[in-house]
């Protein structure tokens, strides 16, 4: 059984990505189209235009075009629009890092991606000279005071402008690769093209909706991550409202923007609505302003969801969607809100629900994988055929490993997962990743990690520890080793010693005994 969405099909043009996402600068000239939250430092819709085409014909100068790959590690501010559509404008990819990560992290992006030049602030600076060392990058871009062995990204601004897109492929040349964590190895980059960012843009239009010189957005959650990048940024100029940017989230300073900048649309992640709903700072401000609440990257219990509705006064709703799908599949329209449900299918998509064991597909309110077809689908994994191959069959499904069912009425609820990927406020922490790092302490015979439920958090990575005979650790000595080895959101936040790490007959872990 094949669900298609109960929204209007809509038209996808084949065009590159930043003619399309500016393509309300002639309406909105002189509208703000982002606003540094912090320091209330506006680019306008012209401005926004002019700086992206200015960064294109300094890239494009240097050499940078199709078949080259820039890093871009920035917090949220203006500057990584201008930094991430440059390059796309000048017919080149965006590999977009976490300015959290550690060298060894960034480093392993930086070869994978094979990048050529990376743009960074000066806090990350001594980072990415570090993560640079033996990869292709040549060149790298500062925001701000660029220290010795950088250029400062002014020197791009200043350039002669590129006032056309360079030629590209939308279908075959990827022009973005956020990394994705698996279960297995190390993250993977996710090839996404033009069309893909276009067609999930177009596809979300009739569910959700911005007014074009109305909406205030803010963007809390980072640009470098395919929610923040394209529901954001992308997707928020595309139908013509502002931005407002916060580079790193505090609850207080989130909540005087919402009220000093009169946000009306907040997309958010679970631990954020959480706050909305039970935090007593709350009260102390005016979020009247706010129209829509929308959650994603992780699941959002339906109480909280009512709860924090009733409270600020406004919709709570949730949607569902995955790095490797430009994001979105399933998101709940304004009047549409089901306790619970990610929403209804988005335009242009199918949706199978696939029982894992037998890879029929199940009736209604009956549980499966949702594998999911449309114009959104990654091309694939970069460098990993096999990891392509697992994940997309021949008829062009991507299997999600999320579990869930379909009510009937065109609404979806997501109910587990059959992927060990912890999510721990919205980031995805593959479990392998930390188990492959705890075997490296010299007192760690064997090691599992799994995600054990947290309120706030959705998940925290808890980590169980066989130690050699003889060797000494605490939970503590396990703690700060990870820590100084990965970012932050990756960091074990519990330690369990064990007398063996249960395991099947071929090898596995069996987590299903370490959780219970």
């Amino acid at each position: 059984m094949i669900h298609t969405s109960t929204l209007p099909t809509v038209e996808i043009p084949p065009t590159a990505i930043t003619p399309y996402v500016l393509r309300m600068v002639p309406e909105l000239a002189d509208h703000p189209a982002m606003i540094d939250g912090p320091t209330g430092r506006t680019y306008t819709y012209c401005q926004l235009a002019d700086g992206t085409a200015r960064v294109a014909g300094g890239l494009a100068s240097r050499g940078f075009g199709r078949g080259s790959t820039l890093g871009v590690m920035l917090p949220n501010l203006p500057e990584y629009f201008l930094a991430f559509h440059g390059a796309a404008m000048a017919g080149g990819t965006v590999t977009t890092i976490n300015p959290t990560y550690g060298p060894s992290e960034v480093h392993h992006q930086l070869v994978d991606s094979g990048a050529g030049s990376l743009i960074t602030i000066p806090m990350f600076v001594e980072t990415a000279k570090e993560a640079a060392e033996g990869t292709g990058v040549e060149t790298i871009w500062v925001v701000g005071d660029a220290p010795d062995g950088t250029l400062p990204f002014a020197d791009l601004m200043g350039a002669e402008p590129l006032r056309e897109q360079a030629e590209v492929d939308v279908h075959g040349d990827v022009m973005v690769l956020p990394y994705s964590s698996g279960t297995t190895g190390l993250p993977k980059g996710v090839m996404l093209t033009h069309f893909n960012l276009v067609a999930n843009i177009a596809q979300t239009e009739p569910v959700l909706e911005v007014k074009a010189g109305e909406e205030r957005v803010i963007a809390v959650l980072p640009f470098f991550h395919i929610y923040g990048m394209q529901v954001l940024m992308n997707a928020v100029i595309t139908r013509g409202g502002t931005v407002v940017t916060m580079p790193r989230f505090d609850l207080e300073g989130f909540l005087g923007l919402v009220q000093d900048q009169k946000i009306t649309i907040a997309y958010l992640v679970p631990p954020i609505v959480l706050a909305l709903a039970k935090h007593p700072l709350v009260d102390q401000f005016d979020l009247s302003s706010l129209r829509l609440v929308f959650s994603g990257a992780a699941p959002l219990g339906a109480e909280v969801a009512l709860e924090a509705a009733e409270r600020i006064g406004c919709d709570v709703v949730q949607g569902y969607g995955m790095t490797e799908l430009s994001p979105v599949t399933h998101a709940t329209p304004m009047g549409e809100f089901k306790p619970g449900s990610i929403g209804l299918t988005i335009s242009n998509t199918e949706v199978r629900v696939v029982d894992p064991a037998t890879g029929e597909d199940v009736g209604i309110a009956e549980d499966g994988e949702l594998w999911i077809r449309g114009p959104q689908v990654m091309k694939g994994y970069l460098n990993n055929p096999g990891a392509t191959a697992a994940t997309i069959d021949e008829e062009g499904w991507l299997h999600t490993g999320d579990i869930g069912h379909s009510d009937g009425d065109g609404h979806f609820y997501i109910v587990d997962r059959l992927k060990e990927l912890i999510k721990y406020k919205g980031f995805q922490v593959p479990p392998a990743e930390l188990e492959a790092l705890l075997l490296t302490h010299p007192a760690v015979a064997d090691a599992a990690v799994i995600g054990v439920p947290d309120e706030e958090a959705g998940e925290l990575p808890k980590g169980f520890v066989v130690l050699k005979p003889g060797a000494d650790a605490t939970e503590d000595d396990i703690k700060s080793f990870v820590a100084d080895s990965v970012a932050r959101y990756k960091q074990l936040r519990i330690v369990e010693f064990i007398d063996s790490v249960p395991k099947s007959a071929s090898g596995k872990i069996l987590r299903r005994e370490l959780r219970s």
